[in-house]
């Protein structure tokens, strides 16, 4: 019996001691799992929210940066040729572009390394990181990155000429926090969280290192030192710097624990960084867990310590009493499970408390958001986590709502109507998932009313998961958030403003500039058409002197000289506004070079002077290139040698083949004089616009300093170049390079009709542009100039105007399924308007055999296949012209005895019209204005005027309103008479008014004699 009572305390008292230690290690193995599970926690919510928070301040960095980029491609739009003029100029612009935008300095680089500010010239260039010589694009550099002084460098190539010097670059400077406003870089209050921007090479942009914890003045040097988690290396997030990529690590730095998550700023080598130190958040919940463990070990301990007791109780009560031996076991193993349950209830209750901190921790990483919302797209069911803080009626914390019915509530009840259907479009669920299939966050702006006020607010939706995450890449579940973005998308719309009112200004200016020249053109053709009319009259007069013939003769190279000065100003204007092209079309070299020789040997023929012109290497027949612009610049540069060199002097041209590659032809003009010369001071003003040496230049050579600068504009628009070199008494040397393309220029075949392309013109009606662009560069290859439109009715308003100016079109290539207006009808129109002569071939990709018939009666010559062969267009061309050729020679009218009805205000032009007309043997009666034109050709019976000459601008009725009532009226010539603009309205704008207003002709004031008779011969039927 007593060997049974002792095998039972045994037992007794080994199960109590495993008891105690299982109560023991049990508590402290509770506690390290609650830890472990806890920075388990941290660590996801930490790389969740790290995630969103970075892409979301990268998204503002990078607007940051292309809104600067913005700026500075904005401010060279402004910039005129005005502000090259000189460097007081240049540096107001600067000046101004710097208080117009808040830059702390706008700059230009030359070829040099010169820098060219506001204030001055630099040569401090090896302090900036861009290339100033092969830049291709837009870059952003940092200045000083190593001081605590960093600027940020936006810098673009550039292509412009400042004081003969070429500038390579434009570039802004910035201060770093200017750059980086609206990004926060501060900490959180409690230490443990840190926002930062690095460089590609670790360098930190708000001088501090992992939240000025490292002592390395570098983030790739610093993590050398750290020690990374499993999974993590400093190798690979080296490479991910290297390589632009985004990412996250987990390592240890000197003790304590950190989550860095990093994103690439779009445009830059820099990364965004967020910093979570693990070790102050799990320190905080550690302390809560170690509470945990020291209440678990004192229960633990005030356990053990009834347990003894009991058990002493057990032993004396079991000498006395087997029974109450074993009412005490049942009696401790009920308080062994009722210790069981207060261990689970204080479990429990730790992790609740765990809960709550992370709460606490979501709260302090969304600070930024008005409310934040998680949502089963799914089930439809969302819960709240932040409240929204400007609602009075919104969810509060832990609320459970159905999300669609609850946001589309929301939106009618705040959300502007203009952005109302597309905020609910946005936020249905098929559209969050697509959406967010690729991207981590999605986004929409709009703007609400709340409180009596407008404001700017932004919906965004972030997956729980990142995309390679997801299963299939479906979004099941997202955060949402409501942000408040009214002050940043007022200064974005407040500077978008700017930049548009700076535009209109630009515009508005030159609009009046041309407006200027048009008027101004117009008031100096007017005279110069009596001037110009009544000398070639004069002149016409047998009976006159020979004093009296050389005074005329005077009198009209002066005029004419004073008409080319017009002409220059018109095509300053056509360069300055972009509208100056270049033709690319075959023509003869040989041919041009002896137009320029005949010129120039007359002119240094009178003048006294000795001129040579000789080539050196294969100089080719043919050419492709621009004839007559080519022709200009030489004329230009001669005319000028001949002008400034005195009698006795010498004029060189040489003309040299340099170069051959890739079928292109180098050639480079020289132009040598032993004229009076120019100082090397003004060489650099020599191509600025009325630039002149001196004053004196004006009255004794008759220069308009307007000659150069149009040379330069043209050789340059031909990718050329012009070089000068001078000395004042000791004559100039001109250089131009051009690269032409050379000509396979074919001998005609015999009985075949020579074409010569380059005097073509060709126009190309297809409402594909790709197949217009194939076109012209086709036709460019063989040297036809080509034009081009994207509809049947622009079509007919050029062909108009063409025909007007007398100047139809060679050829026109028309498709046949165009939208609106098919090729067959804009043929019928453009035939009732050029008539039969002008070869039309119709463009097709389908069997023509169909409308073949109905083809040929609208006026389709002939067929072209796509796609467009230039051999092809030539052949049919060649088919076509063989066809008309009966029709080449057109019958004219005999103008002997035809009425003119000559409206024009200057009696002094009228009568010289009168006087040039009765030339021909016609008939005029004079209108002093529009109104009395019309009141004489109402009060006629029909037919008996021939034609109507209208000037344009007169006092009551101009020229436009006068032909509009003529053809209104209900009378059978009323719409067949031919009315021909004469006017010194120049412009293509004016052309097109008047063949609007119904007009037939427009011939440009002064007229030539020859023109205008061959104008009415064609128009009186």
């Amino acid at each position: 019996m007593n060997g049974q009572k002792n095998t039972t305390t045994l037992i007794v008292v080994a199960g109590s001691i495993a008891l105690v230690l299982i109560l023991v290690f049990g508590t402290i193995w509770t506690g390290r799992s609650a830890r472990a599970d806890t920075e388990s926690a941290v660590r996801s919510v930490s790389l969740l929210y790290l995630d969103e928070l970075a892409s979301r301040r990268e998204q503002v960095v990078a607007g940051n940066m292309k809104e600067k980029e913005d700026v500075i491609e904005t401010a060279l739009e402004l910039m005129t040729e005005e502000d090259l003029s000189d460097t007081a100029h240049l540096q107001a612009y600067q000046a101004k572009i710097k208080r117009l935008f808040k830059l702390e300095k706008f700059a230009f680089v030359d070829a040099d390394g010169v820098i060219y500010t506001s204030m001055g010239m630099q040569t401090d260039i090896d302090q900036y990181r861009f290339d100033y010589l092969h830049m291709e694009g837009p870059e952003i550099s940092i200045k000083n990155p190593e001081s605590a002084d960093k600027k940020v460098i936006i810098a673009v190539p550039v292509e412009m000429t400042f004081q003969g010097k070429e500038l390579t670059v434009c570039f802004m400077e910035i201060d770093m926090d200017e750059m980086l406003s609206g990004v926060s870089m501060a900490a959180q209050a409690d230490g443990a969280t840190y926002c930062n921007m690095y460089t590609g090479d670790g360098i930190a942009l708000t001088n501090t290192v992992l939240g000025g914890l490292a002592e390395e003045d570098n983030l790739l040097e610093a993590l050398e030192n750290a020690q990374f988690d499993p999974g993590y290396s400093h190798a690979g997030f080296v490479r991910d710097f290297t390589e632009g990529n985004s990412g996250e690590i987990c390592f240890t730095y000197n003790n304590i624990r950190e989550t860095l998550s990093y994103v690439p700023v779009t445009g830059t080598d820099w990364f965004l960084t967020y910093l979570i130190r693990e070790s102050v958040i799990i320190d905080n919940i550690s302390a809560i867990s170690s509470g945990i463990i020291r209440r678990s070990m004192i229960q633990t301990g005030l356990t053990v310590l009834v347990l003894i007791g009991m058990f002493g109780y057990i032993f004396r009560q079991a000498r006395r009493n087997a029974k109450l031996t074993l009412a005490d076991a049942e009696n401790r193993v009920k308080q062994e499970e009722m210790a069981r349950q207060l261990a689970l209830q204080d479990e429990l209750l730790a992790q609740k408390q765990q809960q709550q901190e992370q709460n606490r921790m979501i709260t302090a990483l969304a600070s930024d958001y008005w409310s934040v919302y998680y949502l089963d797209l799914d089930t439809d069911d969302g819960v709240c986590y932040q409240s929204h803080e400007d609602l009075d009626s919104g969810f509060r914390v832990g609320d459970r709502f159905k999300y669609l019915a609850s946001v589309t509530a929301y939106a009618r009840a705040n959300i502007r109507e203009e952005y109302l259907d597309e905020f609910l479009r946005f936020i249905q669920p098929e559209n969050v998932r697509a959406g967010l299939k690729e991207q981590r966050v999605i986004a929409y702006r709009y703007m609400v009313r709340r409180h009596g006020r407008d404001t700017w607010e932004e919906v965004r939706f972030a997956g729980v998961r990142h995309p390679e995450d997801r299963n299939a890449h479906l979004v099941h579940a997202v955060g949402a958030c409501f942000v408040d973005v009214d002050r940043e998308t007022r200064k974005s719309m407040e500077q978008q403003q700017a930049l548009q009112e700076a535009l209109k200004e630009a515009e508005s200016a030159n609009r009046a500039k041309t407006a200027f020249l048009s008027n101004m053109s117009h008031e100096i053709r007017t005279p110069m058409n009596a001037i110009i009319g009544l000398d070639s009259i004069a002149l016409n007069d047998t009976s006159i002197s020979a004093q009296t013939r050389e005074y005329l003769e005077k009198i009209g190279t002066s005029a004419h000289h004073l008409l080319g000065i017009i002409n220059d100003i018109l095509d300053m204007s056509r360069i300055e506004s972009g509208r100056l092209t270049i033709k690319n079309e075959e023509f003869s070299f040989s041919k041009a070079l002896e137009q320029v020789n005949a010129i120039i040997n007359g002119q240094c023929r009178d003048k006294g002077l000795r001129y040579e012109c000789r080539t050196v290497g294969q100089i080719d027949e043919y050419y492709i290139g621009d004839d007559m612009k080519l022709r200009q610049v030489m004329i230009n540069i001669l005319g000028n040698a001949v002008k400034f060199t005195p009698e006795g002097g010498t004029v060189s041209f040489l003309i040299e083949d340099v170069a051959r590659m890739d079928n292109k032809a180098t050639l480079r003009f020289t132009i040598r004089d032993t004229g009076i010369g120019m100082s090397r001071e003004y060489l650099p003003r020599l191509f600025d616009a009325f630039s002149q040496e001196d004053s004196s230049s004006t009255n004794r050579y008759g220069s308009a300093g307007l000659g150069m600068p149009i040379t330069k504009s043209i050789v340059e628009l031909m990718n050329g170049a012009i070089e000068v070199e001078s000395e004042k008494g000791k004559g100039t040397t001109f250089t131009v390079t051009v690269t032409l393309t050379q000509a396979n220029h074919p001998g005609a075949e015999p009985g075949d009709i020579e074409l010569r392309p380059h005097e073509m013109s060709v126009l190309v009606i297809d409402d594909d542009r790709i197949a217009c662009e194939h076109a012209e560069v086709i036709l460019g290859q063989v040297g036809i100039s080509c034009e081009s439109v994207l509809s049947g009715r622009e079509a007919v308003e050029m062909v108009r105007m063409r025909h007007a100016r007398r100047e139809d079109y060679n050829l026109i290539l028309v498709d046949w399924k165009m939208p609106e207006m098919d090729g067959l009808e804009t043929t019928r129109q453009i035939r009732t308007i050029v008539g039969p002569d002008t070869p039309i071939i119709i463009l097709t990709s389908y069997n023509w055999e169909d409308i073949e018939q109905e083809a040929r009666e609208a006026g389709v010559d002939t067929f072209a296949a796509k796609p467009l062969f230039a051999g092809t267009v030539m052949d049919e061309f060649r088919e076509a012209f063989k066809r008309k050729n009966a029709r080449l020679v057109r019958e004219t009218v005999d103008l002997k005895g035809r009425r003119i009805l000559l409206a024009e205000d200057v009696m002094v032009n009228a009568e010289i019209m009168m006087m040039v007309l009765s030339m021909r043997e016609m008939e005029v009666e004079h209108a002093e204005n529009g109104r009395i034109a019309v009141d004489m050709f109402r009060s006629h019976e029909p037919g008996y005027y021939d034609a109507i000459l209208m000037d344009m601008r007169m006092p009551e009725m101009d020229g436009l309103e006068a032909t509009r009532t003529i053809r209104e009226l209900d009378r059978p010539d009323a719409k067949s008479i031919p009315i021909i603009a004469l006017t010194a309205n120049a412009f293509d704008e004016d052309v097109q008014r008047s063949m609007q207003a119904g007009l037939d002709a427009h011939l440009s004031k002064p007229v030539e004699p020859e023109l205008l008779f061959e104008t009415l011969e064609n128009l009186i039927r």
